[in-house]
């Protein structure tokens, strides 16, 4: 009885040992599991992306036509538009007083009628010069004839070669002077056709269809093109937003691509495409001038402050959010998660979209990464992921 008794003990210690054993080995087995490190992953998706370029600057027009008054010296007597009209081309904007020129047209016709009568005088003495010549050529003649048969003598003969001379040098000289007035009235019809394009001038007119943005002129003022334009008119009413490029990205800019812009008081961005890109890029501030033209002129006012996205290429493909990409020596690489495992993958990337970029090659769709690219864990650790959605941090 005593050795059955102490058999049993020998056998409960032993199963109490084993079961100790098994205990401590499945907690073993735990604890590798339960001290593995949580670390949030993110899923690599499709998504379109759009590649985008954010510049700022200010709304201008697109061209500045200026109206400077073209007969100098006149005073402004009124003035027929104002800033925000629109105005067609050939519209008077402003008349100049005209008495000054109206005066002096008056005095040209009158100066044009005396050299008229001046003319007719000349053009009457001609008359009577070249009758005066005929009749010495007429006696020189004949006393050439007489001389030479001597009836009569040769001091007669020289009087009527001199008789001839003289009335061919006043015919001559009544020549000249009907040139003379014939000269003068075309002066004057000079200066009375000057006038005469001046008094036109003194309409003030738009050589262009558009909207007026200054009016500098004041009636009373005297006109004159030294000084400030009368007007300014923006051609067309079209506006653009000017805006300051850096040098890396102006490469990508050209004319065409579509923007949204987005100024004061406006609800919504506005559209618009860029027009031209500038040249030449600063050597002091390293950016280049890009003109966006806005397709709706009257949603927005020159001199406002502007922001434009451009679009540059768009694409549909697998994306990733940029903490989690590493780019080092031109090795750009995220770290793939599989079955609990890291794993450096390296990667090539396309177009950025915010905060996405699109990822050509090295991953498919549905892979799982890393969130955070500084989370330092090596090639083959193992972690515990958890879905970017879960509260747990890094």
């Amino acid at each position: 009885m005593f050795r059955n008794t102490s058999t049993r003990a020998v056998l409960m210690a032993a199963s109490l040992s084993l079961s100790a054993s098994v205990a401590m080995a499945q907690e073993q087995q735990a604890a590798p599991a339960q001290n593995l490190p949580a670390i949030i992953v993110t899923t690599a998706e499709s998504r379109d992306l759009v590649d985008r370029i954010v510049a700022t600057g200010t709304i201008r027009a697109e061209e500045e036509v200026q109206i400077q008054p073209q007969v100098e010296g006149l005073q402004i007597k009124s003035l027929d538009a104002d800033v925000g009209d629109t105005v067609e081309a050939e519209t008077i904007v402003a008349k100049l007083n005209e008495d000054t020129l109206l005066l002096q047209r008056s005095q040209y016709v009158a100066n044009r009628a005396k050299a008229e009568a001046a003319l007719a005088q000349y053009q009457a003495q001609l008359v009577e010069a070249e009758a005066s010549l005929n009749e010495a050529q007429r006696q020189f003649e004949r006393a050439t004839r007489l001389a030479s048969s001597g009836s009569v003598s040769t001091s007669q003969k020289e009087q009527a070669e001199t008789t001839l001379a003289s009335a061919t040098a006043r015919t001559e000289t009544a020549r000249q002077a009907i040139t003379v007035a014939e000269a003068d009235i075309k002066v004057v019809d000079s200066q009375i056709a000057d006038t005469d394009l001046r008094l036109a001038r003194t309409d003030v007119k738009s050589p262009v269809t558009g909207t007026i943005a200054v009016r500098n002129a004041q009636i009373g003022a005297i006109a004159t093109g030294a000084g400030q334009p009368l007007f300014t008119v923006i051609r067309d009413g079209q506006i653009e937003l000017v805006a300051d490029v850096p040098e890396v990205q102006i490469l990508r800019l050209k004319p065409g691509q579509k923007a949204a812009i987005t100024v004061a008081g406006s609800t919504e961005p506005l559209t618009g495409s860029v027009r031209l890109v500038s040249p030449i890029v600063d050597p002091v501030s390293r950016l280049g001038a890009v003109h966006i033209a806005l397709d709706d002129d009257a949603a927005a006012r020159a001199g406002m402050y502007g922001t434009a996205a451009i679009i540059v290429t768009e694409a549909a493909g697998i994306a990733l959010p940029l903490s989690a990409i590493t780019t080092e020596k031109g090795v750009t690489t995220v770290r793939k998660v599989s079955d609990g495992t890291v794993q450096m993958v390296e990667i090539k990337t396309g177009i950025q979209d915010g905060s996405f970029l699109q990822v050509t090659e090295g991953l498919d769709e549905g892979d799982k990464v890393v969130a955070k690219a500084g989370v330092f864990v090596r090639d083959g650790d193992r972690i515990n992921p958890v879905e970017e959605t879960s509260s747990v941090s890094n």
